[in-house]
């Protein structure tokens, strides 16, 4: 069900009604749009009673939501959803366009903080690096953990770039979201319920990759159960699913970009690197992607991939790197959208 408050509905009003559906039982999920406020309801397993709140002061009218993904659904917010971060213009949906940027994996401080000064030249606004990373084989290297995230903080600290990095379970979650701007959900970890129910409960923005074979809705419900939990701030992200294909790592389906931005209103990114598994290939995907609408891209950057500890084939060097930017900034105005390069750096980088 979806309350459609009138667009002269006071801050009162619209709490009266989350209070009464409270009453009832059931949950209330406030999402004001640029017109009006939207109040989706989860919780119940039939139809709430649409006269008690249609009754309400401030109420327009009550619609039935079919979709079983309610909140991701345009049917309960028809504005595209923007995530914003404090103290910076970087921002993930909109007309911008987002550029997330780094190595795989953090392996060094020497290492991340020169791929992080060779990414924030050419403009990019998020820095992406493994600190916990989930490896087919147990032997193979799983990540610097906590001392990755406090590399990434600092580096934040100087060149004013937003982090985003993955948690695996609900032990690492805590500690990405202490130090991270964005907690990714990978692939693998798409469908592991648990876990993005205590992402949803977090107050900071859940990045989450498409499973190896998840269809549209499948990968919609990831999102779902984040937001069922009061977390609003959730985005996409499209990195190749697994096929009969052996010319790639995976299939980059830029397919489902256009599909999703019709039935959601959360933002699409698209990762190149994981969807193709070729360096060569992350340029010209990164451009198609752009052109079949994601709202950005998410790329591996190392300065020395030919010795990278994990995903060095893939990964750009920070040449070509500031080559994807320049074309990707040609390519924005063709289909309306604006690449911002850089980000505000906060003043302590200046100290």
């Amino acid at each position: 069900m979806l309350v459609v408050m009138k667009a002269q509905a006071t801050p009162e009003e619209i709490q009266a009604v989350c209070d009464h559906i409270v009453e009832m039982g059931f949950r209330p999920h406030p999402l004001p749009g640029a017109q009006r406020t939207a109040i989706g309801i989860t919780g119940n397993q039939g139809e709430a009673n649409r006269g008690n709140l249609e009754s309400l002061s401030g109420v327009a009218e009550v619609i039935r939501v079919s979709k079983a993904y309610k909140l991701a659904s345009r049917d309960v917010k028809e504005e595209d959803t923007v995530v914003r971060f404090a103290g910076s213009n970087a921002a993930i949906g909109g007309r911008n366009l987002a550029v997330i940027a780094g190595p795989c994996s953090i392996e060094t401080r020497d290492q991340a903080f020169a791929i992080a000064s060779e990414i924030a030249a050419s403009g990019a606004q998020f820095f992406r690096g493994g600190a916990y990373k989930p490896r087919t084989s147990p032997y193979a290297f799983q990540g610097l953990g906590l001392e990755a995230l406090k590399i990434m903080a600092e580096i934040r600290d100087k060149f004013g770039l937003r982090i985003v990095t993955e948690a695996l379970d609900n032990e690492t979650l805590d500690l990405v979201a202490e130090w991270a701007d964005v907690v990714q959900i990978g692939a693998r970890n798409m469908q592991n319920f648990s876990l993005l129910k205590k992402a949803g409960r977090l107050r900071k923005p859940v990045l989450i990759k498409r499973g190896m074979s998840a269809t549209l809705e499948e990968f919609l419900m990831a999102a779902e159960y984040v937001m069922s939990e009061g977390n609003y701030e959730v985005i996409l992200c499209e990195r190749g699913v697994r096929t009969f294909a052996d010319h790639a790592r995976n299939t980059l389906d830029l397919s489902i970009v256009p599909a999703l931005h019709h039935v959601s209103h959360l933002p699409i990114l698209v990762d190149p690197s994981h969807g193709t598994g070729r360096r060569d290939s992350v340029l010209p995907m990164a451009r198609a992607a752009i052109a079949a609408g994601a709202d950005g891209v998410m790329v591996e950057v190392h300065n020395h991939p030919e010795s990278a500890l994990s995903d060095g084939p893939q990964s750009l060097y920070p040449a070509q790197f500031a080559t994807m930017m320049t074309e990707l900034e040609k390519i924005a105005p063709v289909v309306g959208r604006h690449l911002t390069r850089g980000v505000s750096v906060p003043a302590a980088a200046g100290e």
